[in-house]
């Protein structure tokens, strides 16, 4: 498993606006999808292409283009829908899928409630889309049921990561001979007793949706 932390002024500036309890949802959804973007260039710089030549108005030239099958970009409902937009902004031509997951707060474990996603996902490079890496228990059954439907690789992007949650993906998937990449703005130090990252931003759903 491969962990990118994006080093750039840009981004230590925004998520330190993300981090501040004053910032309100909608300055929060904001910096949230003009941060994905950022983590998203970085993201998908192994995004698979294929050789292509265009005319341009003087002489051809050679260039790439986005090969097939096209990526799938799956954001863990409910907070990982609010890194959509700056995800498929870059990454137009991907398709999304959906998958519904929920930590229980008593054992930690992820539990799956919807999922949209392809069947056949043989050959598919996906980037999967999540806040917050915490216990790294809901991001590891999510990558599993990719991997399980045949998915090639799998990028995970989150807006910050504890050491623990790496750790478990780390143990999930050593040996496994499947490719897994993170790619956050920030790995912060610990988890408290109930299981948030420290210092940490809050529940990333509450704050980009409010609490309901």
């Amino acid at each position: 498993m491969k962990t990118l932390v994006v080093d750039h002024p840009l981004v230590a500036h925004k998520l330190t606006t993300l981090r501040d309890e004053r910032t309100d949802s909608p300055t929060f959804r904001r910096l949230t999808d003009e941060l994905v973007t950022l983590l998203a260039y970085e993201a998908t710089r192994d995004v698979r292409v294929t050789d292509v030549t265009v005319s341009t108005p003087v002489a051809p030239a050679h260039g790439v283009r986005l090969a097939r099958p096209v990526p799938l970009v799956v954001p863990i409902l409910r907070a990982g829908l609010g890194m959509l937009d700056g995800m498929t902004r870059l990454l137009p031509t991907a398709e999304v899928g959906f998958l519904g997951m929920i930590r229980d707060e008593g054992t930690l474990k992820a539990q799956t409630y919807a999922t949209r996603l392809p069947e056949d996902l043989s050959g598919r490079q996906c980037y999967v889309l999540d806040p917050m890496l915490a216990t790294g228990g809901t991001l590891a059954a999510a990558i599993e049921l990719l991997f399980a439907r045949g998915a090639e690789d799998v990028t995970a992007l989150c807006l910050l990561a504890a050491p623990e949650g790496l750790a478990h993906l780390e143990q999930v998937f050593a040996g496994s001979g499947n490719p897994v990449r993170v790619v956050t703005a920030s790995l912060d130090e610990r988890l408290n007793e109930h299981g948030y990252i420290v210092p940490g931003l809050g529940d990333a759903g509450d704050r980009l949706y409010g609490v309901v």
